[in-house]
């Protein structure tokens, strides 16, 4: 396949299109949301759920779910489509956004380490701000318990760290690359977008997901790979999403 150089005129239109169908359009939503929350009254009073039931009919909810997943993974596609129509091929494409399986050993070594470095200090910054007021409570999994629950909740943190990684991460840095902005713009550009999109669960869980911003930023700026962050994302989100299904009867009491 032949390379295209898309002009910079075509480069804007396409990150803003792309991110107003995806994460750019949460971060408004998030905004909003903070803003709205904000109003109503402390944040300490208010809670929010992540991965909630769709329908009531089991097997209707396993159904829709699967969906939304789906569904939500088309602007990954799109953005990998766009990447490959400058890369030249898939593959090469794939080599840039550093989601080749070409060195899992170390992809996997550095998305467990990057779990620990990032996990933790997130889960002290979330009881941080609940105890300072900033925050909502987040109750990270409110499905009914099926036999498909847990599945569907490592599904959906899978889903959370391809979407996240490779738009925020992967595509808008070598976007921005090709418009010829600096590497700590590109960095706290990322940032700011990942932590504006996660604002609905009050300016605690905002501000550590900036800070995460910054890290998978320079991580990715240095050795050129998503998948350890794909790694890293996934893991913190299953332990989140799991754990708490599994222990909420524990955590209720």
């Amino acid at each position: 396949m032949q390379t295209v150089t898309p002009s910079r005129s075509w480069l804007r239109a396409e990150v803003l299109i792309v991110l107003a169908l995806s994460l750019g359009r949460s971060a408004v939503y998030s905004l909003l949301a903070l803003v709205q929350a904000l109003a109503t009254g402390p944040l300490a009073g208010q809670s929010t759920a992540l991965n909630t039931s769709l329908r009531e009919n089991p097997w209707a909810d396993l159904l829709f779910q699967l969906l939304s997943i789906a569904f939500a993974l088309v602007p990954v596609a799109l953005a990998v489509l766009l990447l490959t129509l400058t890369a030249g091929t898939l593959a090469q494409a794939l080599r840039d956004l550093g989601m080749d399986l070409g060195r899992p050993g170390r992809d996997l070594a550095w998305g467990l380490a990057l779990t620990a470095g990032i996990g933790l200090p997130g889960l002290a910054v979330y009881y941080v701000g609940r105890a300072l007021g900033a925050t909502v409570e987040v109750i990270p999994a409110a499905l009914d318990t099926h036999w498909w629950t847990v599945p569907v909740l490592i599904l959906q943190a899978l889903k959370n760290a391809v979407l996240e990684e490779v738009l925020v991460v992967g595509y808008l840095t070598q976007r921005l690359e090709l418009l010829g902005w600096s590497p700590r713009r590109i960095i706290l550009a990322s940032a700011l977008l990942r932590g504006a999109y996660h604002t609905y669960q009050g300016v605690g869980p905002g501000l550590a997901n900036l800070l995460m911003g910054l890290v998978f930023g320079e991580f990715y700026r240095r050795t050129r790979r998503t998948l350890p962050l794909i790694i890293a994302h996934t893991l913190i989100d299953v332990v989140a999403f799991v754990g708490y299904a599994l222990l909420r009867d524990l955590i209720a009491t």
